[in-house]
């Protein structure tokens, strides 16, 4: 919205800013941490009047949890996505198709979040929503938004797969372009939600990725970048600089309250919005395999419950402790400070590892 403020300008006085991505990023970013600041508190309060009894604990869970974590509330997602809402409609340019893709699935995934998180405060139970029907709304909204990204991206790259670190190198998906879509956007959702069982655990890590995605929007979205580069150019997607910015602005903000030990946790409604949000963002700019590496931390959060219950069902025997493999560390002895910061150690590596990819050609 405040992109057309550069209308005023001469071309030589302040309006001219509002011309910079750089700029209006920098103002999502404030704008989100300051609201995230302001609201958190009175949030939080009000969640505890609404729901007293906070967030259902899991009883199979490590023990310590019930004693330290029962009470706390649920739904300070509410909190991110709307500093991440408002941020974006105040500072990113509102006829970026790529800004209101990205900024759909977010919103729609923080709803069906939302439901869930109600589902299981209002009966004061673990179980919220059925995961098929979670499974398939998500679905449902990431097939719209792989429909979408076929027609926006430009003819060269429409349904291709681009490959890092070889050059050039792309694979024609077809219209099979939007399943996998579909997969990258609800794995990374779903992805993010498994991470999310320890205070600070998840919000840091999607920072860091959303950070990393930003800074790859931004440089595959202006042509002197990519001619040097050498990687593909896909226009439009600069502007998505703006909504990382707001993220990481809503999630310091959030993170304020959810500092170990937690005033809140995000619930459902932000981990589920978050992921699907890293997951537009490598559809739109065409890094869906890089997304892997930034977001490593998730997958092998996810594929640690995949080959628990997999191997359980097959041997009667678990593999880890526990999953998520975050319980897997408590239950050997980590306190929990160490097993977040650790993972964060590792998320920044890892999107370090995803950002020379861009070089490495």
């Amino acid at each position: 919205m405040l992109y057309w403020l550069n209308e005023l300008s001469d071309g030589g006085d302040f309006f001219n800013l509002f011309r910079y991505i750089t700029f209006r990023a920098g103002g999502a970013f404030f704008t989100a941490l300051i609201f995230g600041f302001i609201f958190g508190r009175p949030l939080i309060n009000a969640l505890r009047r609404k729901y007293s009894n906070g967030q259902p604990i899991r009883e199979d869970g490590p023990a310590h949890h019930i004693a330290t974590k029962s009470g706390t509330p649920t739904m300070g997602g509410l909190l991110i996505l709307a500093a991440l809402t408002l941020s974006t409609l105040m500072w990113a340019r509102l006829d970026n198709v790529y800004v209101w893709m990205v900024l759909g699935v977010t919103v729609a995934f923080g709803l069906v979040g939302f439901v869930d998180d109600w589902a299981k405060v209002s009966r004061n139970t673990t179980k919220g929503v059925s995961g098929k029907i979670r499974l398939a709304i998500g679905f449902a909204i990431a097939a719209v938004a792989g429909t979408v990204a076929v027609f926006v991206h430009p003819d060269p790259l429409s349904a291709q797969l681009a490959m890092p670190v070889f050059k050039d190198v792309l694979v024609n998906m077809g219209w099979f372009f939007v399943p996998f879509s579909m997969i990258v956007i609800v794995g990374s959702a779903n992805a993010v939600n498994l991470t999310d069982g320890l205070d600070g655990l998840a919000i840091m890590p999607v920072m860091i990725a959303a950070g990393t995605l930003g800074v790859i929007a931004y440089a595959v979205g202006r042509v002197d970048f990519t001619d040097y580069l050498d990687v593909h150019y896909v226009p439009g997607t600069g502007e998505l600089l703006v909504f990382t910015a707001g993220l990481i602005g809503g999630g310091l903000g959030f993170l304020w309250y959810n500092a170990p030990p937690a005033a809140v946790f995000m619930g459902d409604t932000g981990s589920l919005a978050l992921g699907g949000a890293l997951g537009a963002i490598a559809v739109a700019t065409k890094h869906e395999i890089v997304l892997a590496i930034v977001g490593g931390l998730f997958v092998a959060e996810a594929l640690s419950v995949i080959i628990q219950v997999l191997y359980f069902k097959s041997t009667g025997k678990r593999v880890f402790l526990m999953a998520p493999i975050h319980h897997h560390f408590e239950k050997k002895g980590w306190a929990e400070p160490q097993v977040v910061i650790r993972f964060w150690i590792i998320s920044l590596i890892l999107a370090l590892i995803g950002l020379a990819t861009l070089k490495l050609r």
